[in-house]
C-alpha cells in the first residue's frame, strides 16, 4: 500500500502532476516540489498572509490548504503573475513608494493587492486597509503599502498604465 497520492493541477498556466504525501500543504508543495519560493510560509496558521495564492480565482492561504485539495484546480502564484506582468504596475508602485523593506510579506501583499484591484471601482483607503488586514508586516507600518495600492487603483481607473522601464528612465 502506497502512502502517496497523485495530484494534477495547473500552476501558473502549466499542468503539473506529482505523487505526494497526502498531508503536504499547498505552500510546501509549491516551495519544495515545484521550487516556487515566492509563496512564503510565515505563521503556518493562516494569519500572516505570506502564503497567499490564487486557487480557482480565490485568494487562499496555501499553508492551510492541502495540495490534494488543489488537485484539478488552477493555481496562480506571485511568480506567475509577475512573469505575465499582470502585477508590474503594483510592483513598480511598491518600489516607488518604498512599500517594502525586508520583503518577506511582499508576495502576500502583492496577491492581496492584485485581488483587490481586480474588483470593479477604486477602493477607498479604508477598503485597502481592510483588504490588507489579513497580511502581517513587521517593517513598513502599512502606510506606504496603502499609498502604493491607492496609486495603482487611481492610475488604472484613469487608464494610466505605468511601465516600469519608462518610469525608471524618466
Amino acid at each position: 500500500m502506497s502512502d502517496l497520492v497523485n495530484v494534477t493541477m495547473t500552476v501558473n498556466g502549466t499542468e503539473v502532476s506529482h505523487s505526494i504525501a497526502p498531508r503536504i500543504t499547498l505552500a510546501d508543495f509549491l516551495r519544495q516540489t515545484l521550487e516556487l519560493t515566492g509563496t512564503h510560509t510565515g505563521c503556518e496558521m493562516g494569519v500572516c498572509g505570506a502564503c497567499l495564492v490564487i486557487l480557482d480565482g480565490r485568494v487562499v492561504h496555501s499553508c492551510l490548504t492541502f495540495a490534494v485539495q488543489a488537485s484539478g484546480a488552477a493555481i496562480e502564484t506571485v511568480e506567475g503573475l509577475s512573469d505575465r506582468a499582470v502585477i508590474a504596475d503594483i510592483q513598480e508602485a511598491f518600489h516607488q513608494r518604498n512599500a517594502l523593506q525586508c520583503g518577506f510579506c511582499t508576495p502576500g501583499m502583492l496577491m492581496t493587492a492584485h485581488a483587490l484591484l481586480s474588483q470593479p471601482g477604486v477602493p477607498s483607503r479604508e477598503g485597502i486597509r481592510d483588504a490588507l488586514s489579513g497580511n502581517y508586516c513587521r517593517c513598513t507600518g502599512y502606510e506606504a503599502i496603502v499609498d502604493a495600492i491607492e496609486k495603482v487603483a487611481r492610475d488604472r481607473d484613469a487608464g494610466v498604465i505605468a511601465q516600469a522601464s519608462e518610469e525608471v528612465g524618466a
